[in-house]
């Protein structure tokens, strides 16, 4: 019987889930990073001043917690 780890895959079953889960990963990024871009595209949210302000709201109570 071939040696199982505590997963209970042998370690040619472990790299093949390891393939196909890091190219499924590098996919699913690859989508996120162009829908990102096309809102980007869509509406800037950067450039609108009160999100802007709301972040640094956000970061200087943060701030104040970790100090």
């Amino acid at each position: 019987m071939a040696d199982k780890s505590l997963s209970g895959l042998t370690e040619a079953e472990a790299k093949e889930f390891h393939s196909v889960f890091v190219s499924s990963f590098l996919g699913f990024v690859v989508v996120a990073a162009i829908a990102h871009v096309l809102a980007w595209m869509w509406r800037p949210w950067a450039k609108n001043a009160s999100v802007v302000d709301g972040v640094n709201v956000a970061v200087s109570h943060l701030a104040s917690y970790l100090s």
